[in-house]
């Protein structure tokens, strides 16, 4: 996604965009932004006025506890038309493939797991962005506000004058066919594969796809997201905060914008709806640091190994949910993007490995280097705690007699999701999500090598 700036003498007023544009943004993660869509929208001075510029509601949204570290705190203050409470009483909504905390998932041996891909339904089938997702794996316990779920998104038409409010977590969205279009109470942003959108928790959004779209999708219970630290690394490299983007202030001012809307909210693990008589979409201006943002891959540094042995895989964390422990995460995003292998009398793929903590992996695209054959585009796999894995057969022989020439890792995007709590497969990825029985198979053919 190409840097934009933001023109603010030039009044936004509609939350979408034209198809094949892309929304303006600014640019940076955590940043403490000021935006409006209109001038003179944006009180200054004060957070609340008694009388805030055009008639608007002062709202603050908190991402954090108010005595929360100044680092830690995150916060926006939103200027609308309508406060949120303009809303409807709540029934329950059925979703019973939306699964959330690890009393929600199935006892299963300590055996490795695999998933073929599962395509977005038929036209015959109709399915937003709520009624399309699909969950995987659950941890932790959302009233305890530990652990992570991860889900596939499968669906093929747009959300229309319906809008969610995720009140259990964050959602980090990774996009593996089509355009996500996701309209937020701060404005628009684009993801498409290769990309990844995060939108905190309690942020209302609704989700416009081009036709059939899939994509692999983090719910974060615990500790908001942030940038890793870099350590030795110094100031700069791997996910670089001015690549990130975040929307500019856009409010609803076309035929939806008072139109009858239903409003989704997680709740507890539990989905609820209601109505209102206009879009939530009525934010005109907005200031603070807690705000969705996108994020292309390709904007990576990735840092690697230039003498001997393959470095941890924690060299390619984009982002990290912190927990209670120093350095065990609550979740850790890793990606596994085009590089270079050049490391000397090396073993170049992962070695084969024994983890405290467990790991959900998903292929954007291409080939992961440690699975070339049976791990495909839009399949998954799940390692648990201290469940032992790594290179096939095949990819094992190939490493062992390759030629230690440098190397270029190409066309492939592979990600993990890695988590300190054991994952916990649902009914449905069980049942009927294309798991892959013969998975264990692909490391049949290693032999004992061993000569005396």
């Amino acid at each position: 996604m190409a840097p934009k700036t933001e023109p603010k003498t030039e009044p936004r007023t509609e939350p979408g965009t034209e198809p094949g544009t892309e929304p303006k943004t600014q640019t940076g993660f955590g940043n403490q932004f000021a935006t409006e869509a209109l001038p003179g929208a944006l009180p200054v001075g004060r957070n609340s006025p008694q009388k805030p510029p055009m008639g608007l509601y002062a709202e603050l949204l908190s991402g954090s506890a108010f005595t929360a570290p100044r680092a830690d705190n995150r916060r926006t203050w939103l200027y609308r038309r309508r406060p949120s409470t303009v809303v409807g009483g709540y029934a329950a909504l059925a979703q019973p493939h939306w699964k959330t905390g690890a009393a929600a998932g199935q006892t299963v041996p300590p055996d490795p797991l695999r998933w073929h891909p599962v395509s977005p339904p038929p036209a015959t089938e109709p399915a937003d962005f709520v009624e399309g997702v699909r969950t995987v794996v659950v941890n932790g316990d959302a009233d305890a506000q530990t652990g992570v779920s991860a889900h596939l998104v499968l669906c093929n038409r747009s959300m229309h004058r319906r809008a969610m409010v995720n009140a259990d977590g964050e959602l980090l969205l990774v996009p593996q066919t089509g355009q996500f279009t996701v309209t937020t109470e701060m404005g628009v942003l684009q993801a498409g594969p290769g990309q990844i959108l995060l939108l905190p928790r309690g942020v209302a959004f609704s989700v416009a796809v081009d036709g059939p779209s899939s994509a692999y999708m983090a719910e974060n219970l615990g500790a908001p997201f942030r940038l890793p630290e870099l350590g030795p690394i110094g100031s700069n490299g791997l996910a670089n905060p001015r690549d990130f983007h975040a929307p500019v202030a856009a409010f609803d001012e076309g035929p939806d914008a008072h139109a009858t809307w239903e409003i989704v909210r997680k709740f507890g693990g539990d989905l609820w709806r209601a109505t209102q008589d206009h879009s939530p979409f009525d934010v005109v201006a907005w200031h603070g640091n807690l705000t969705p943002v996108a994020y292309d891959t390709r904007h990576f540094n990735t840092i690697g190994s230039i003498s001997f042995d393959h470095p941890d895989p924690s060299i390619f964390t984009v982002l990290t949910s912190p927990s209670d422990t120093p350095g065990v995460a609550n979740c850790d995003f890793v990606i596994f993007p085009p590089r270079w292998l050049v490391a000397e009398d090396t073993f170049r793929p992962p070695w084969y490995h024994r983890n405290v903590m467990s790991e959900f992996m998903g292929l954007v695209h291409g080939q992961y280097d440690a699975k070339p054959e049976g791990f495909r585009p839009g399949g998954a796999s799940l390692h648990n705690v201290m469940v032992p894995h790594g290179p096939d057969t095949e990819a094992f022989e190939r490493a062992t007699n390759a030629a230690l020439a440098p190397h270029k890792l190409d066309h492939t995007l592979a990600f993990m999701f890695e988590s300190r709590w054991r994952f916990r497969p649902t009914a449905w990825a069980l049942r009927d999500g294309a798991l892959d029985t013969g998975y264990a198979q692909c490391w049949a053919g290693l032999e004992d090598r061993f000569k005396a």
